[in-house]
């Protein structure tokens, strides 16, 4: 279907709308191709090497009399926009058949303008999506060291199926990045994905984030409020931080997982949801769960797939590649056009980045704006990136602690001494602190108070 034209492909049985169709959209310029059937459509994308750029859809064909093209459609061409067709299609088909993924439902007789209407919205909301994905890091996973390469394989295969996921990694290190990347190569790329950071949410409002609530159920519930859950109704549900939430809304959460219902804040009626949880965290949930405070049955019901992301330090080649494109991104923004010199890419790569691919993007930020010239020099580079000490930390470092100490208090040790070396170097500057190593400001002083450096 190669074409400098947007293509569109027609699925429909009557040879009369096929042509009917063709004419209205061929006189608009886009390239038209056609299908009579299920088994031509699949022959039809097996054999192209340019897939179109949107499907009108009959409802009901000779050879499938269900949903099942749309379905196969939304597995293998995932953001492609399908537009479902019928003349004898009832109310139930249509929600159903947006349910499954489908942009839009049109009755036939078909009219011209509202074809052509709906087409322009279904392309254009591809493009917006597109371009969302571009903003948030090229709609890819950037790196080619082998770590990222089996990260990349690991969503190919996870992504089509429905499948619990929980990322585990370090702050920084791309969680919601991988969360988007497994919402989009999915069938449920076409429906919201929706993000609540448990971290973020006081422990009094979060049940009415994540379960709505209606009106006057508490003081200041003055209308009807949607929560998270029924806001990713058909799509994706990335809570991020899960660990951070309190042990009374994992419950609730649990049961939404188990049942797929729930009641909204002062409500009476249950609510069902179908939703797809991809949940992170920077903690060990098994430790977490040791120390009482996450449920291990709700660590079940979320760790059906586990991705463990490694940190940059460890991402052999990535630094620069990274550095790189996030420098082209920010010209692409309307900053001036730079280029990183041998000595400050050698700088950048002996960092340790404690704050991973966050920190650094922060860091290639400042130099885009602040450089004194059009190649960057170790000397733009900010001091904390400059000073050799602050490299990756190695073996030789540090003792190994005695056998028999348990990896929590290995973990906790190590957490200590780390910020006590970051709080001497901002001079107790827990904001500056907070900044360097990628994490919110609260966050830290939670973690400060619980090690006792605070």
């Amino acid at each position: 279907m190669a074409n400098d034209a947007i293509s569109v492909l027609v699925v429909d049985d009557e040879k009369n709308i096929r042509r009917s169709l063709r004419m209205v959209l061929a006189a608009e310029g886009y390239a038209v191709e056609e299908a009579s059937n299920a088994n031509a459509t699949r022959a039809l994308f097996a054999s192209t090497r340019e897939p179109p750029d949107a499907v009108f859809l009959d409802l009901k064909l000779p050879d499938v009399k269900d949903l099942s093209l749309l379905e196969w459609l939304r597995a293998t061409q995932p953001g492609l926009p399908v537009i479902m067709i019928s003349g004898h299609g009832s109310l139930h088909d249509a929600v159903e058949a947006v349910k499954r993924g489908a942009f839009d439902f049109l009755e036939k007789p078909l009219e011209r303008e509202r074809i052509l209407v709906t087409l322009r919205n279904a392309l254009e909301t591809r493009r917006l999506r597109r371009r969302v994905a571009e903003l948030s890091g090229g709609g890819a996973i950037i790196g080619e060291s082998p770590q990222m390469g089996d990260v990349r394989d690991w969503i190919a295969r996870v992504a089509p199926t429905d499948g619990r996921v929980l990322v585990i990694g370090e702050s920084g290190t791309g969680k919601e990045l991988v969360a988007r990347a497994i919402h989009e190569g999915s069938p449920r790329a076409g429906k919201p994905f929706i993000k609540a950071n448990c971290a973020a949410i006081p422990k009094e409002l979060v049940e009415s984030v994540l379960f709505g609530h209606v009106r006057g159920a508490f003081t200041g519930a003055l209308r009807d409020k949607l929560g998270t859950f029924k806001q990713a109704d058909g799509g994706t549900l990335f809570l991020d931080e899960i660990a951070d939430m309190g042990l009374e809304a994992q419950a609730k959460v649990l049961r939404v997982l188990q049942e797929g219902e729930f009641e909204p804040v002062g409500a009476t009626k249950t609510e069902t949801v179908d939703v797809r949880v991809i949940a992170a965290t920077h903690r060990n949930l098994e430790d977490e769960i040791a120390q009482g405070r996450f449920r291990e049955d709700l660590y079940y019901r979320l760790a059906v797939l586990v991705l463990e992301l490694p940190p940059l330090r460890e991402r052999e080649g990535d630094v620069r590649v990274l550095a790189r494109h996030f420098l082209a991104e920010f010209h692409e923004h309307g900053l001036p056009r730079r280029t990183l010199s041998e000595e400050a890419l050698r700088a950048l790569a002996r960092h340790a980045w404690p704050g991973n691919v966050r920190e650094l993007c922060n860091v290639i930020e400042r130099v885009a704006i602040l450089a004194r010239d059009a190649v960057v020099r170790e000397s733009d580079l900010p001091a904390e990136v400059r000073d050799r000490s602050a490299r990756a930390p190695s073996a030789a470092d540090s003792p190994v602690p005695p056998v028999g100490t348990s990896l929590a208090d290995v973990r906790a040790e190590a957490e200590r001494r780390y910020l006590e070396a970051v709080l001497a170097a901002t001079g107790g500057n827990v904001s500056e602190a907070a900044r360097r190593i990628g994490i919110e400001r609260t966050h830290l002083h939670k973690k400060l108070s619980a090690l006792g450096l605070k």
